[in-house]
């Protein structure tokens, strides 16, 4: 790769990041998950990157957005670690795949093998290492009593993690495939240019 090209790679990640950064900021709740789990569409740039770069190039919109969001965090960080963890767990295979066969099917194929691998590192990187250091912020028995207080399937973090961590990062998986497959090919001209 040339100079000029992999610094246009760099910028058309770059914008896509700030795009991304955003994005993050029109986020919606869905009443059957706590408050505290909001959808944002912030991952549509990066799958769109990821697919038209390649799944490096996702990553890194992931990062840049995660990175900038950093200066208006209100979760010291937490939020922005499992955003980046459980849409980079999205991006990465999903645009791997892609990138071997670059098809329709091959898309939705690794759009839901980027489903299913975001809800297993969400709900791994919450149960082992997300929640328990928000818990700096706020005790466990109060996060669990915000998830009970709309599931009542929710008695503990185990709970918590099967009934409300893994169905919003499905949820918020399918709404990005839904909104993604149809503007892919319009975008992905001016990415490839």
């Amino acid at each position: 790769m040339n100079q000029t090209s992999s610094l246009n790679k760099l910028i058309k990640i770059s914008l896509m990041g700030v795009i991304a950064f955003i994005i993050m900021f029109i986020e919606f709740a869905i009443p059957i998950f706590p408050a505290f789990l909001k959808i944002d569409l912030s991952d549509i740039p990066a799958i769109m990157t990821g697919f038209a770069l390649g799944p490096v190039a996702g990553v890194a919109v992931e990062l840049v957005k995660n990175v900038l969001h950093l200066f208006r965090t209100s979760t010291g960080g937490v939020g922005e670690l499992a955003n980046f963890l459980v849409g980079s767990a999205f991006v990465f295979p999903a645009a791997y795949l892609y990138s071997k066969k670059k098809d329709k099917k091959t898309a939705i194929i690794g759009m839901i093998v980027g489903i299913i691998s975001m809800a297993i590192v969400g709900a791994l990187a919450n149960y082992f290492i997300l929640l328990p250091f928000y818990t700096t912020f706020m005790p466990m028995e109060a996060i669990i009593g915000m998830a009970a207080a709309v599931n009542s399937l929710v008695v503990d973090l185990k709970t918590m993690i099967f009934y409300v961590i893994i169905p919003f990062n499905l949820l918020k998986g399918i709404i990005v495939t839904l909104i993604t497959i149809p503007v892919y090919k319009k975008i992905s001209k001016v990415l490839h240019r």
